[in-house]
């Protein structure tokens, strides 16, 4: 089976196909750095580092493209509101420009401790000033886009399918709530190519005044630049389907008259109690760093997000950190055994024909649309097997290529948060027991969670029917 991935474009999960035979270019909707990068934000790239290493593991010569927002723009991710780096400065007393180089090493040490790859280009919107400039040009030049007091203004008129990506009922937008409404606008939702504003802290010359780039034009602008005019994957999060890349599309289509990607991935959220998305505006995140100073591996925030899907999102808790870091922990420990055990005897025709099967279940879990939960359940019947444990070892190291847990370290030094760990025979029985009461009184939402902490802890749940 070939890899197969959810696409928003088309809405339905579709065979990879790349544009040129062993090569995929990657363009993945980067950070905003005017505070602190939290693990909701690791919770997505940790999941693209994935889909990165999984084409890496399956042969393909990847190029991965991040962009940075180092450009002020609005706090509602669109047209209004406090521009962002703006709002960062004056909270901590420094300039814009002091908080995004402070940022931006926050970022990349939390993606360093959750073991995220670090793209082959990470480019910073600054420094491509000049290339939005130019598309910004060219889409005026196109015919779609107008002049107002305030900057240059996409035409969203001009586009006939500017809904259709995100479903948008444009009949029933008398206006939006994220976009910036004055009277110059054609319509509600037509978004800044540029923004003229004499008292914006970063400014630049442009044909159109002194300004700054719109948010959208810098995505369109860098992934084209680094990636060609047509590239295969562009991922984000699901809040960007509606506004973010539904323009992205726009400008793309304004210039090159095409998509300028062939498959659009989105992540849904990472949620803190309560189910309410972890997120800077409301004050409810915690850090990579923060895990640290806790005592915690941070590799274990990374193998707890391998537990859900990507599109599914997950329930963060320290409840269900302490049980990532026990699974973990466990894990290291019986590969570390596993290794120690040197001795290889010849592979029977059975033993050898499992480790291809463990192998070809692996790959063809994550051929499903990255799903990862599927093939962390692959891992532990492997390091549960009777294979050969120099086999079982080496076949655990290969799969952690692509999950990134570091198996071959043993995770013994950091403490958890306290709570007791279920790890006991007894333990498991106990809630293996309250999950099968709360299925037979229909509580299948509880039972779904005790389901997911015994998966997190190494045991793979088959339910049989219910009577």
């Amino acid at each position: 089976m070939g890899l197969k991935l959810y696409n928003s474009l088309s809405k339905k999960t579709e065979e990879f196909t790349p544009i040129k035979k062993g090569k995929v270019g990657i363009y993945s909707c980067g950070p905003t750095v005017y505070w602190n990068q939290h693990i909701g934000h690791m919770y997505a790239y940790a999941n693209w580092d994935v889909l990165v290493r999984f084409l890496r593991y399956s042969g393909f010569d990847v190029k991965w493209v991040m962009n940075i927002t180092d450009v002020g723009h609005m706090t509602s991710d669109e047209d209004i509101g406090e521009d962002k780096m703006e709002k960062g400065a004056k909270r901590e007393g420094v300039s814009v420009w002091d908080i995004a180089e402070k940022y931006i090493e926050q970022f990349k040490d939390s993606m360093k401790l959750l073991g995220i790859s670090f793209p082959d280009v990470l480019c910073r919107a600054t420094e491509n000033i000049e290339e939005q400039i130019a598309l910004n040009s060219l889409i005026e030049k196109n015919g779609y886009s107008y002049l107002t007091k305030k900057g240059l203004v996409f035409d969203t008129g001009k586009f006939a399918d500017y809904a259709k990506f995100a479903n948008l009922n444009l009949d029933e937008m008398k206006s939006r709530d994220d976009v910036e409404k004055y009277q110059d606008k054609k319509k509600a939702w037509d978004f800044f190519l540029w923004a003229i504003n004499p008292k914006h802290a970063m400014l630049w010359e442009s044909p159109w005044g002194e300004g700054y780039p719109g948010w959208h034009i810098e995505c369109t602008a860098m992934s084209t630049k680094y990636l060609g005019k047509k590239f295969d994957i562009h991922t984000g999060g699901m809040e960007h389907i509606g506004v973010h890349h539904t323009n992205e599309i726009a400008q793309g289509f304004a210039v090159f008259g095409d998509m300028t990607a062939n498959y659009w991935l989105h992540n849904s959220w990472l949620t803190s109690s309560g189910g309410t998305k972890m997120s800077k505006s409301l004050g409810n995140f915690v850090t990579a760093q923060e895990l640290v100073e806790k005592g915690y591996d941070p590799l274990s925030m990374r193998y707890l997000i391998l537990t859900s899907h990507y599109r599914k999102g997950l329930s963060f808790s320290w409840e269900a950190l302490d049980s990532a870091q026990s699974g973990l922990f466990n894990l290291r420990s019986l590969l570390k055994s596993a290794k120690n055990q040197k001795s290889r005897n010849t592979l029977s025709d059975e033993k050898l024909k499992k480790v291809d099967e463990y192998r070809k279940r692996f790959v063809d879990s994550l051929n499903n649309d990255l799903n990862t939960p599927q093939a962390l359940a692959v891992l532990w019947e492997v390091v549960k097997s009777s294979i050969p444990s120099v086999d079982k070892y080496e076949l655990a190291m290969s799969f952690d290529e692509v999950l990134g847990l570091k198996l071959d370290q043993v995770g013994t030094t950091n403490k958890l948060s306290g709570k007791k760990q279920p790890t006991k025979n007894k333990d498991i029985e106990k809630l293996l027991k309250e999950r099968e009461k709360l299925r037979e009184s229909g509580d299948y939402k509880k039972a779904d969670e005790i389901r997911d902490k015994l998966v997190i802890l190494g045991y793979d749940i088959k339910d049989k029917p219910m009577k």
